[in-house]
């Protein structure tokens, strides 16, 4: 299937798009306009972009049926602050109740169930329930079109962060298993980042992995190995070679067994290292498959 955006409707595009760019973080902003009146609102178009300095990017978009603009792009572009309230599982659903298009004067704390916060620096409230805010200054506000659907970037530059002590650990870190970010998908699907979804992929860092083109040719062209696989084998910055001194029991059971055939021991070899892999353990999966060399 072949999709040319230029020849399907606005709806259309947004439809794949908010299917296929996903999970995506969600921006829950508050804002206030000129006369004090205060919006509550979440967008899924939003992201980190820089560190130092520390700048956050969200789209609040021209709706697609009408062409109308948001209650939240008005108020940044009368009063340019703006406090992010991160939603977490357990406000999920109020989250989503606020996103309902209710008239200017009508406050979404009130309407979501959602406690008022004074922020330190800036003017909107923040959401006291959230377990991390971000005080935000409105850097800029860039329109991508004047058409429905169309996003308009708006630039943040955090000030003054927020975080509830129940996030971190013993050392004042954030523990990310604490967290439970809950992010859009396309529709009415969300996801939640909890214990049972959470995983570690280590990153390469001033050394470079050795890549999958150096793997050796037998692990390279391995039937049971799959990319994964070959990408956590490819990420050491030196190839390995035989430890005399490692031991493992089940590494002799296959040697012993299979010896007679060495098509079927390097099978085994490459199951028992996949295994290894996936707990974890990249060092005794390359012992495993130097084995068989």
């Amino acid at each position: 299937m072949i999709i040319d955006l230029k020849e399907i409707k606005p709806a259309e595009k947004q439809y794949y798009l908010q299917h296929l760019v996903a999970p995506r973080p969600i921006c829950f902003a508050s804002t206030i306009d000129k006369n004090g009146n205060v919006n509550l609102s979440p967008f899924s178009f939003y992201n980190l972009f820089s560190s130092n300095p520390p700048i956050v990017v969200f789209s609040p978009s021209r709706r697609v049926r009408d062409n109308t603009t948001k209650h939240t792009l008005e108020n940044v572009l009368e009063v340019p602050e703006v406090v992010i309230n991160m939603v977490t599982y357990d406000m999920v659903q109020q989250q989503s109740l606020a996103s309902c298009e209710f008239p200017k004067e009508v406050n979404e704390f009130t309407k979501a169930g959602f406690t008022e916060e004074p922020a330190t620096l800036i003017q909107p409230p923040m959401v006291k329930e959230s377990k991390a805010k971000m005080e935000c200054r409105v850097l800029e506000v860039k329109p991508l079109g004047t058409e429905g659907g169309a996003g308009n970037l708006v630039i943040c530059e955090v000030l003054r962060i927020h975080l509830a002590d129940e996030l971190l650990d013993e050392n004042m870190k954030i523990d990310q298993r604490k967290i439970h970010h809950v992010a859009r998908l396309g529709g009415d699907w969300y996801c939640v980042v909890n214990e049972n979804s959470l995983f570690k992929v280590p990153k390469p860092n001033t050394q470079l992995g050795i890549g999958v083109d150096a793997l050796p040719e037998h692990i390279r062209r391995s039937n049971i190995l799959t990319g994964n696989d070959l990408g956590q084998l490819g990420n050491v910055h030196e190839l390995p070679v035989i430890t005399p001194s490692f031991d493992d029991p089940h590494l002799k059971q296959i040697i012993q067994y299979y010896s007679i055939n060495p098509d079927e021991m390097e099978r085994e070899l490459h199951i028992y290292a996949q295994k290894l892999l996936k707990e974890g353990n990249t060092d005794a999966a390359w012992q495993v498959l130097l084995a068989g060399a």
